[in-house]
C-alpha cells in the first residue's frame, strides 16, 4: 500500500475556493495560495488567461508577480496552485501535468463535474509524476 501524504486546509480557503469555483461555472478559475510555516493561509485569486478558459488554465503573468510578491511581503512560501475542472474530474489532465510548473506546490484541483457536490483533490505533480494527497480540513 502506497504511503500518501496528507495536506491540511483550512475551512475558510476551503470555502473560498469552493465559492469561487461555483461563480465561474463555465470557466476554470485560478490562483496561487500561500502558506505561514506549512500551513495554507492565503488565496490568492487570479484571473485565467487562457484561449480556452473552459478547458484550461494559464496564470495573469502580472497578477501572479503581485501575488508572489505579496506572499514574500507577507513571509508566505507557495503552498499551492489552484484551479477548477467545470466539467471534469478533480484529477489533472495530460495539460496539467505537461505545464506543472512548480514541483513543491501542491496542485489543487476542484471539480464541478459532479451533480450537487463540489471535489477538491490535491497532487504533487514532478517531473511527468503525479502522486494523489491526501486533504484533510482543519477547523479555523
Amino acid at each position: 500500500m502506497k504511503n500518501i501524504k496528507e495536506i491540511q486546509l483550512s475551512r475558510k480557503i476551503t470555502t473560498q475556493l469552493l465559492h469561487l469555483a461555483q461563480i465561474s461555472p463555465d470557466k476554470e478559475i485560478c490562483g496561487l495560495i500561500g502558506s505561514v510555516d506549512g500551513r495554507a493561509s492565503t488565496c490568492y485569486p487570479i484571473t485565467n488567461t487562457a484561449q480556452q478558459p473552459e478547458i484550461q488554465f494559464q496564470l495573469d503573468e502580472k497578477q501572479q508577480i503581485n501575488a508572489m510578491s505579496a506572499m514574500r511581503d507577507r513571509y508566505e512560501q507557495l503552498f499551492a496552485i489552484y484551479h477548477s475542472h467545470p466539467t471534469a474530474p478533480a484529477s489533472p489532465s495530460a495539460t496539467d501535468i505537461k505545464l506543472s510548473a512548480y514541483p513543491a506546490a501542491i496542485n489543487l484541483i476542484i471539480s464541478l463535474n459532479t451533480k450537487g457536490m463540489l471535489e477538491i483533490k490535491g497532487y504533487k505533480i514532478k517531473q511527468q509524476s503525479v502522486e494523489e494527497l491526501y486533504l484533510s480540513l482543519l477547523n479555523d
